[in-house]
């Protein structure tokens, strides 16, 4: 197991920062405060127009990695460091704890790959942060929730503010339209790769590993099927390693490990991938 020796050091958010609060502290709200603005049915449904035509650039996986070194994650509290550094930290954790599971070694490399969005002019209210369905009401365990959605076209719309909204009991989390950002864009771009050849837990981990208010928050538990209440150990056994190796010391030596996790690629995801 993973050995956290402070957790209630991770994720500390505060509410409405102010002048005398950090500047990260004041980035991360205004970065939720934007999310919770936009992020609605109509924008979501805009960006999968944009987005799901993969027809924005070709690249490898690394490839796409190495592009994180030019990207600092806004929404993010504990590390203000290029994200591909976080990367390796988690990937090298999960190595460390199980070390027969590749494919889990390369799901903890990746799974913020979608974030290169960022990089293509996204502002980062639409790719970092915790997501959330939109199209029925918005959880209370969802950051920031009481102060952040006021401005939110659904947050009073007659069908998507109700509890199920647009979705039918237990429809499951697949049937969902989730807050558009780097978990959905990096599950779709590994699903429309003919050669990924990833497990489904691997592809379920990455699609909904910043889905907090319901991995975390035991929220949402009313739209999910049977498969959702089997992958929920799995994602939750990758969230401590995605939250709790995070660092701005002792960084990784990315050159040492590169031609390991270049191998796990190559078996898994292999050739130029379409974003």
């Amino acid at each position: 197991m993973l050995q956290v020796e402070n957790p209630a050091t991770f994720r500390h958010y505060i509410d409405e920062p102010t002048e005398n609060d950090s500047i990260i502290a004041q980035r991360v709200f205004n970065t939720y405060k934007q999310m919770h603005t936009y992020q609605c049915v109509d924008f979501v449904r805009k960006q999968h127009d944009r987005w799901l035509k993969f027809d924005h650039d070709r690249m490898t996986i690394y490839q796409a990695l190495e592009k994180l070194n030019e990207f600092i994650d806004e929404s993010d509290p504990d590390v203000d460091v290029p994200n591909i550094y976080h990367a390796f930290q988690t990937a090298e954790a999960i190595r460390k704890i199980y070390p027969d599971q590749d494919w889990f070694h390369l799901t903890g490399l990746i799974h913020d790959c979608g974030k290169v969005l960022a990089l293509y002019n996204e502002p980062q209210w639409a790719v970092t942060g915790d997501t959330f369905p939109v199209g029925c009401q918005f959880s209370e365990k969802i950051v920031y929730r009481k102060n952040t959605f006021e401005n939110n076209p659904d947050l009073n719309h007659p069908i998507y503010s109700t509890k199920y909204g647009m979705y039918t009991p237990n429809c499951g989390l697949d049937q969902c339209m989730m807050a558009w950002g780097h978990d959905e864009y990096l599950y779709r771009v590994l699903s429309n790769h003919p050669t990924c050849t990833l497990p489904d837990e691997s592809l379920y981990i990455i699609r909904y590993h910043s889905f907090y208010p319901w991995h975390a928050g035991n929220d949402y538990m009313y739209l999910c099927n049977e498969k959702d209440l089997r992958m929920l150990e799995s994602v939750r056994r990758f969230q401590k390693f995605d939250l709790y190796t995070k660092t701005d010391h002792d960084l990784p030596n990315i050159d040492e490990l590169k031609p390991y996790y270049l191998s796990l690629i190559e078996k898994y995801i292999p050739g130029l991938v379409a974003w």
